[in-house]
């Protein structure tokens, strides 16, 4: 039988709570006495300067504890599970799924479908907002809780609820209405599928969803992901030079119309477009201050930027002196769409620091398919196949988005170890920004 209340994972020294004696393994029952049901209601019930917490002890005792606090001032509490409730799973089917697209055999929890709303304002996820009750909705308004990152596809109905095979789909963007007028900040986001929802279809969407500036910031738009797995599925075409450069037109376009009235460039395209279409990534300015970096607008612009920005800082602290003739071999592994601009950082730094050299191994996506081409999809048994017998220099550096978060472990589970083992080199992780990669590149100096 499940027990009632939050179990409490941790309570943080010095808080409030380790001073009422609350304590890990306790669970929270209620506040104000009114049950929490996740994690948004115990953020929104904290908040006030005087509040009754009900907390139950592993003994079965309960404690009713009076607490006076500044206004918003967090008790010091993480529950063991950080939503504080159980994840949604998603009622669509829809004809891009990228899960859909994955082979048999790998762990469990990477088949798991979530369109839960909770976690686009807790992890950034993006929702098709069909699993939102209208308590859901009410709750987000109540709570004035943004920004929501909304998944789209189109404005159209009837052929959103075939894109989503969920016959109530269209009926969801009515929700949206509600979040604009309560002025709820929102990001979007459009996967576009060929003769889909482009063309005519995304003209559309970018002129209806342009009518809830300012409050919608943002919408991306990036090309369907394809994976070799697609047997009995929507029949899906990749797209093609031609058609980049058509999708970059509408978009462009639209940014010249509503950057003037509003400040924003409002829709995005992702990388991929511009190397699809063989155009120069945009500068730094239209990306807004990088609304939608997870959906790969701008990583390779903001990249970049940091690099040279390193590379500025380098040159004023005398690290070229510093360096002074001493020599440095490593490896380093890469998506195959991103390769051409690391590839360029590379050489820069190589100029700038001689005696520096560093092989760069952009890898092939064998695992799931040549179409998908961005390094967060690699797996350890594509790295290993390809790299095996290569100069690999004194160590080899892995992006740390080719791993699980938190965890040393690649989407086909293997280690970082495995792959060390397999190449024998020392591997190091390095994080994402360009700051950490010129500093992994070059060691301590």
């Amino acid at each position: 039988m499940k027990q009632k209340g939050h179990l409490i994972r941790t309570v943080q020294p010095g808080s409030i709570a380790e001073e009422m004696e609350i304590a890990a393994g306790d669970r929270l029952l209620a506040i104000n006495g009114e049950e929490v049901e996740d994690i948004f209601d115990y953020q929104y019930m904290i908040q006030e300067e005087y509040v009754e917490v009900l907390i139950a002890k592993p003994s079965g005792e309960e404690w009713l504890l009076e607490i006076d606090k500044d206004y918003a001032e967090d008790l010091g509490i993480e529950f063991e599970n950080g939503l504080m409730d159980d994840y949604r799973s998603c009622s669509n089917k829809c004809i891009f799924c990228f899960i859909d697209q994955m082979p048999k055999g790998m762990r469990e929890t990477l088949y798991f479908k979530d369109d839960d709303s909770r976690l686009s304002f807790l992890q950034g996820n993006y929702v098709t907002l069909t699993n939102m009750s209208e308590k859901d909705v009410e709750r987000v308004i109540k709570y004035h809780m943004s920004p929501i990152n909304i998944s789209f596809q189109t404005t159209n109905p009837t052929l959103r609820c075939m894109m989503l095979h969920n016959r109530f789909a269209g009926e969801a963007l009515k929700k949206v209405d509600r979040f604009y007028q309560a002025g709820i900040e929102m990001n979007g986001q459009i996967v576009l599928c060929k003769g889909v929802n482009d063309g005519a279809e995304l003209e559309r969407s970018i002129s209806d969803l342009s009518r809830y500036l300012p409050h919608l910031r943002s919408v991306s738009v990036v090309p369907v992901g394809l994976s070799k797995y697609r047997e009995g599925l929507y029949p899906l075409e990749p797209f093609e030079r031609e058609d980049a450069k058509k999708v970059l037109e509408t978009i462009h376009r639209w940014q010249e119309r509503l950057y003037p009235q509003y400040g924003l460039h409002f829709v995005h395209a992702s990388d991929e477009w511009y190397i699809l279409a063989g155009q120069e990534l945009p500068d730094e300015d239209n990306y807004d201050g990088y609304l939608q970096l997870e959906n790969g607008v701008g990583m390779l612009r903001l990249l970049m930027e940091e690099f040279e920005d390193s590379l500025q800082r380098l040159r004023k602290s005398g690290a070229m002196e510093r360096w002074n003739g001493r020599r440095r071999e490593l490896s380093a592994v890469t998506g195959r769409i991103a390769a051409p601009y690391i590839e360029r950082m590379i050489r820069r730094l190589e100029q700038e620091f001689p005696g520096l050299c560093v092989h760069l191994y952009p890898v092939r996506n064998d695992f799931f398919g040549e179409r998908i081409t961005v390094t967060g999809l690699l797996t350890g048994q594509d790295i290993i196949a390809q790299l095996k017998g290569r100069p690999l220099g004194q160590e080899l550096l892995l992006p740390q988005n080719v791993l699980r978060s938190g965890e040393r472990v690649l989407l086909d589970d293997y280690t970082v170890d495995d792959i060390a083992n397999a190449l024998q080199v020392p591997v190091n992780i390095v994080k994402s920004s360009g700051y950490d990669f010129t500093e992994s590149l070059l060691g301590e100096i």
